[in-house]
């Protein structure tokens, strides 16, 4: 089974809580569909945020599949709480860069972009709210490839010469071939060399299981690199004023009164 640690980063508004929920209903971790509107949304735990309808704290959920086990980090998409969605940058497998397709490419987006890219994060797009007026695709992709760079390529319908110019390797084996195969597209994701762009409507589950497949099959796995380790990435307290201390375990097991 693939494991990995997964990061929603968006520009606010974007839907990216919406696509959390859309995710875990999808796998069956949630038997509920919430709505951020309707302040239900799985992930939105404290009483301002489904005031607000923003997402102010990082949150985790484990979504979990016949064939993949991930943890989702819902990071919050407004500018003045980026430093808890920096925070968790250094624990992601990849990271979900959700995008508004009516909106586009925003700001913040430009932002977020550039830290993954500094910190050389595999990075999926899902270009969500499709079902609303806006840009067609490819004048989306186009405003991607122009704004965010390279690289950035639509599986929701793939070409293959378009796929093989993410690299060397991937051009290679196209003119060798004729075609790319799952694991060369893979190996790219996993170089940052290739991005993986999804359209879809989170709120009506429109291509979210078809991109929950995208991730299992290409998403780096994590794996198990033997002898237990685990990095911290945030402190908070509970109700109680008990300290909670939040980590990712890098290797081996960690158990209860360890």
């Amino acid at each position: 089974m693939k494991r990995l640690c997964a990061g929603l980063l968006a520009h606010v508004d974007a839907g990216k809580t919406t696509l959390s929920e859309a995710l875990l209903y999808c796998a069956g971790s949630i038997r509920h569909l919430g709505r951020v509107d309707h302040g239900d949304a799985f992930l939105d735990t404290f009483a301002l945020e489904r005031q607000r309808g923003i997402t102010i704290f990082s949150k985790q959920a484990v979504l979990e599949t016949d064939s993949l086990h991930m943890t989702l980090l819902d990071t919050p998409g407004h500018v003045d709480f980026s430093a808890e969605m920096e925070r968790t940058l250094s624990v992601l497998d990849c990271a979900i860069l959700v995008i508004s397709g009516p909106a586009g490419v925003q700001s913040h987006t430009r932002t977020l972009w550039k830290l993954l890219r500094q910190r050389n994060i595999p990075t999926f797009l899902f270009l969500n709210k499709m079902d609303l007026p806006g840009p067609s695709r490819a004048e989306l992709l186009e405003e991607l490839r122009r704004t965010l760079g390279d690289g950035i390529v639509d599986l929701t319908n793939p070409d293959p010469e378009a796929m093989a110019l993410g690299s060397e390797a991937l051009l290679e084996e196209f003119l060798e071939t004729g075609a790319v195969s799952e694991p060369s597209l893979a190996r790219a994701v996993a170089e940052g060399k290739l991005f993986p762009c999804w359209f879809g409507a989170a709120l009506k589950l429109e291509g979210v299981e078809e991109f929950l497949d995208l991730l299992t099959r290409l998403a780096p796995d994590a794996g198990d690199k033997g002898d237990f380790g685990a990095q911290v990435y945030k402190i908070t307290r509970d109700n109680q004023g008990v300290r909670l201390t939040h980590l990712k375990v890098t290797g081996g097991v960690l158990r209860v009164r360890d």
